[in-house]
């Protein structure tokens, strides 16, 4: 392998969806970037695909990250360290707590990006998957903090937001955000899908909501027998709650008690409302809500639409109907721009509500 002398460099364990993703976002940045992984396919892919410039180890890389399955991790990162000549070494496994125990060197950064895809494998790698995202950083008191800094300043050129957590608290905040909800999903998919067997129709029938609350049940699902070993104490406690929050939820439906049940799901509302989302404030922005008939090219012309008008979309996402051919496009735009939006989308003759996202 030669290496380009005038980059950075950096080098990837693991050429996946998480891993690819890095190496696609690095080499964008001009980093030289090499790779490897279990499978020379998969390196072989890489290298096709641009996520690599070469594939082996490189002893002066100055970031090693770690993009394995989550049971091989330790003893990857524990490989890297010894392979590298003084460069650091950072993970992506999705569970801290077993990792930072078993990788106790100072030039060693735990790492989690909450970023991901429904895509599979490194033909899913995405440049921009970490930009606005969330990348957890979790050093201990062995850690150099040359280490923690270097770490941090790359995983910042991805575009992501470096939060700084210790590794439990991570683990117990991931099983809240992300272990549970994708187990629910799970749960929540199989039993429609159960329920299917005997009625045909129903998940054709399955309306926006339904979709969208099970949509991470697509995900790989190779990774979570090692995720829910890993971090089995903290997935079991939130699932705990979540089984008592349930219950009480039916003691309410049960009960027939209509104003305790409004104060739940208007307390869950607001939540939802206020989730960081990337956006300005919500006193400054509106949820425009367009319906749209399920044919080619209407999101296009939306979007299209508002662009040439210098109107940003902050946010956007598309509810399906149940019933017919159409669906609902939801906006977030300047409050500003309400009237202007309005007025241009009657002029295309389509209907449009608003709603402020504000308290």
């Amino acid at each position: 392998m030669v290496a380009d002398r005038t980059r950075q460099r950096a080098q990837i364990v693991g050429t996946g969806l998480i891993g690819g993703s890095i190496g696609l976002g690095l080499r964008r940045r001009q980093w030289f970037v090499t790779g490897s992984d279990v499978n020379p396919d998969r390196t072989a892919r890489a290298l096709e695909l641009g996520v690599l410039d070469a594939v082996g180890t490189d002893p002066d890389a100055a970031v090693t990250f770690v993009a394995t399955p989550a049971g091989a991790v330790t003893q990857a990162c524990l490989r890297a360290l010894e392979q590298s000549g003084g460069g650091f070494v950072t993970d992506v496994a999705g569970v801290k707590g077993p990792v930072v125990k078993g990788v106790e060197d100072p030039r060693f950064v735990g790492g989690h990006p909450m970023a991901g895809s429904e895509q599979e494998g490194v033909d899913g790698a995405d440049p921009d998957m970490f930009e606005g995202a969330t990348w957890v950083l979790t050093p201990t008191t062995h850690t150099d903090p040359v280490a923690f800094a270097t770490v941090r300043s790359v995983v910042s050129q991805l575009g992501a937001n470096v939060v700084e957590l210790p590794a439990s608290r991570h683990d117990d905040m991931v099983a809240l955000v992300s272990h549970v909800p994708h187990l629910t999903a799970a749960t929540l998919m199989n039993l429609a899908a159960d329920t299917a067997l005997e009625h045909a129709t129903l998940l054709r029938l399955a309306a926006g909501g339904f979709r969208d609350m099970t949509r991470i049940a697509a995900g790989d699902a190779v990774i979570w027998p090692d995720v829910c070993a890993e971090n089995r104490d903290g997935i079991l406690e939130v699932l705990d709650r979540l089984v008592g929050a349930l219950g009480e939820v039916r003691r309410v439906v049960a009960t027939g008690d209509r104003d305790l049940l409004l104060k739940t799901l208007e307390r869950a509302r607001q939540a939802r409302v206020n989730l960081p989302a990337g956006v300005p404030s919500s006193e400054d922005t509106v949820e425009v809500r367009v319906p749209v008939p399920d044919r080619p090219g209407v999101l296009a012309e939306v979007t299209t639409l508002l662009g040439e008008m210098g109107i940003n979309i902050y946010d956007l996402e598309i509810a399906h109907s149940a019933e017919g051919q159409r669906g609902v496009l939801v906006l977030v735009v300047d409050a500003a721009a309400t009237g202007r939006v309005r007025d241009a989308l009657h002029e295309r003759d389509f209907r449009c509500s608003f709603r402020p996202l504000g308290p």
